[in-house]
């Protein structure tokens, strides 16, 4: 797997931004499960690595929503998606397709599994200070802490006039510093409680992943479909299809009327004509 680990952090590394990244995986064909079985039996059984970089590669997509769902923590998502890649990898290396699931569902325990290894070695250094002035506040509010301990009303105005800054924001980092770290994971222990834990909340477990990539890939399609049949129409029916319809600010027949120098039952007429040739179009 070492080429298919240098292919990743290659196609991470040099993607330019989140959004470039993105819309690049998100171009990649999705396997069937014929294809899939297919490459995995060859990885499996002949150790065929460019099977394992086309099982990588068509199933980065999932790995960006899965790491999108963490994005409560404050990391930065491109980290998050790096460590979802290395899931990703062991998953396929280790995936057995005699077994009768599809790679999605075997390689979410492992993307999850990395990730949530990365979370908890960088959880102590989530977002308490982000700008120059709260660094600055932090470390002279955690100063003073230790001489004063909890603050009185009259302290905190001491400290806001004495940094420059407002009452509200000493309050705020105040809340910050005194905040306790919880564990990621719940305990072992059976205790209501534990579903306070983030493992919890800070992912949807309310939808299927694969559906939910299927349906977006099924909506990216249907706008394309439409908007080369729209491009079938001649000049004016096109102009009245998105006036009517594709345009945030719509207009009226009458509108569309006074434009063409026509009847309003005129425009009535093309705009149904054009619908007839974009249902026709759709349907081919």
């Amino acid at each position: 797997m070492t080429q298919a680990s240098q292919m990743m952090h290659l196609t991470v590394a040099g993607s330019g931004s989140l959004e470039a990244y993105t819309h690049a995986v998100s171009t990649i064909p999705m396997l069937t499960a014929e294809e899939e079985r297919s490459l995995a039996e060859k990885l499996q059984q002949d150790g065929d690595l460019e099977a394992a970089r086309v099982l990588i590669m068509s199933h980065l997509r999932f790995v960006v929503h899965i790491a999108r769902s963490y994005s409560g923590y404050g990391l930065p998502i491109s980290d998050l998606i790096q460590e979802g890649n290395i899931g990703l990898m062991k998953a396929v290396k280790r995936f057995d397709p005699s077994v009768g699931v599809r790679l999605v569902s075997f390689a979410v325990h492992w993307i999850k599994a990395e990730i949530h290894e990365f979370v908890l070695k960088n959880w102590r250094i989530v977002k308490v200070a982000t700008t120059k002035a709260q660094r600055k506040l932090f470390f002279n509010l955690r100063k003073a802490k230790k001489h004063l301990g909890w603050f009185s009303q009259e302290e905190v105005q001491n400290v806001a006039d004495s940094l420059g800054v407002p009452v509200h924001e000493v309050l705020e980092m105040e809340s910050r510093m005194s905040n306790q770290d919880m564990p990621f994971d719940a305990s072992d222990d059976e205790d209501e409680s534990n579903y306070t834990a983030p493992v919890f909340y800070l992912q949807d477990k309310g939808s299927d992943l694969a559906n939910r990539i299927e349906e977006d890939q099924w909506d990216n399609a249907s706008v394309d479909r439409l908007q080369a049949a729209v491009r079938t129409l001649d000049e004016r029916s096109q102009d009245i299809i998105r006036a009517r319809w594709l345009d945030d600010q719509k207009l009226t027949l009458q509108e569309l009327a006074d434009r063409y120098q026509v009847s309003a039952e005129r425009v009535r007429q093309l705009e149904k004509n054009a619908m007839k040739k974009l249902q026709a179009a759709m349907a081919a």
